[in-house]
């Protein structure tokens, strides 16, 4: 179940200097010195869960399950990109955001991402039992 509070119109937004850590060359998904894809990916994701993260019950959490994003245009290293994420749709157990990432100049990429909200001891119950997996088969 989604707490109340969690519905579509719920919205945050963040921003980021471009650094080197951040650009295609350092990550690896690219070779120019300008803000990487997936270093927008992390963005969209971190400002949706933090989003609603607060207004889970203690014991909850979300995970990312899904994202689709189009990298529209390049903002170079010591630029600053911003996000505005909201929710717009609920489909229990599945909160659908938008987002928008902009630089000073332009629409640089826009995304769909879906979060499963989760109870943490039960997920953390079956990350345990795969490591346990693994841990018998490497012995």
């Amino acid at each position: 179940m989604i707490p109340l509070g969690i519905e579509p119109g719920l919205v945050s937004e963040a921003s980021q200097e471009v650094t080197t850590a951040l650009s295609a060359s350092h990550f690896g998904s690219g070779t120019l010195r300008v803000y990487a894809t997936p270093a927008m990916v992390a963005l969209v994701e971190r400002t949706c869960q933090e989003m609603v993260q607060a207004r889970l019950p203690t014991g909850q959490s979300t995970v990312g399950v899904a994202i689709q994003i189009r990298h529209l245009a390049p903002t170079p290293v010591g630029g600053t990109v911003r996000v505005r994420a909201e929710v717009v749709s609920v489909e229990p157990p599945v909160i659908v955001f938008k987002a928008q990432v902009w630089d000073k100049h332009e629409l640089i990429g826009e995304a769909e991402h879906r979060r499963a909200v989760i109870d943490v001891d039960r997920f953390m119950k079956r990350v345990e039992a795969k490591r346990a997996e693994a841990d018998l088969r490497s012995s």
